[in-house]
């Protein structure tokens, strides 16, 4: 019996691990089984493409690496985490909480394209997960979404708190902008489920947030939680 998988998905700065962990505190308190994964992975070998992509070894700009060029070095890494790490507990029936996923794919590359493209850049990028790579679909997927503005100053509160340096993507904020954009439109084609995470130009509080995520997990998984 297959388990579960419930993805958190939006742009940088959206508050996705903090939701992907309040989320999986909860189901792990009232008992469930459940796991917390995360992608990119790094410091595996396997996401040490990702890792120079993101860092600006191949190109100091998003855009000077091809939507499916960069996809695959994401998707490789999401295949071994699940042959290595989550895949025989969600095959046993756990529940795995995602912190990106595919989707992220969908938000992060399909802006690289002309609007005209992406529907054949989505359709390539999901048949090649879900069904040559035989990862599992997303059973719901939390779009988080978050305006730029406001996503923005998280993003650099955060690079101050942890002296981390921006990757490629925050960096530019042109494709930051285009990556919500996009991601808005992708969101209603594929059916997520949208937070909104601001109220006018100040971030909600992320309690407020979870006890909202908490209620379409339950609504739409039928998981006691």
């Amino acid at each position: 019996m297959k388990g579960k998988l419930i993805v958190f998905e939006g742009t940088d700065g959206s508050g996705k691990a903090t939701q992907a962990k309040l989320l999986f505190q909860r189901m792990f308190a009232r008992g469930l089984s459940c796991r917390e994964i995360d992608f990119p992975r790094y410091g595996n070998p396997f996401a040490a493409p990702v890792e120079r992509y993101l860092r600006g070894a191949l190109g100091n700009h998003p855009g000077d690496i091809s939507a499916y060029a960069s996809s695959t070095f994401f998707a490789v890494d999401r295949f071994a985490s699940y042959k290595e790490d989550w895949g025989s507990f969600y095959e046993a029936g756990g529940i795995v909480v995602a912190n990106r996923y595919t989707t992220s794919n969908a938000v992060h590359q399909a802006p690289k394209l002309p609007a005209s493209e992406r529907l054949e850049y989505l359709d390539w990028l999901f048949d090649l997960e879900y069904h040559r790579l035989g990862l599992p679909a997303p059973d719901l997927v939390l779009y988080l979404d978050m305006p730029y503005e406001v996503s923005e100053k998280m993003l650099r509160h955060r690079e101050q708190e942890t002296g981390a340096n921006a990757d490629i993507h925050e960096q530019d904020g042109g494709y930051l902008r285009r990556c919500r954009e996009a991601a808005r439109d992708i969101a209603l084609r594929y059916g997520w489920n949208v937070v909104d995470c601001a109220a006018g130009d100040a971030p909600r509080l992320p309690d407020d947030i979870h006890r909202q995520v908490a209620a379409l997990v339950k609504n739409t998984l039928g998981l006691s939680i």
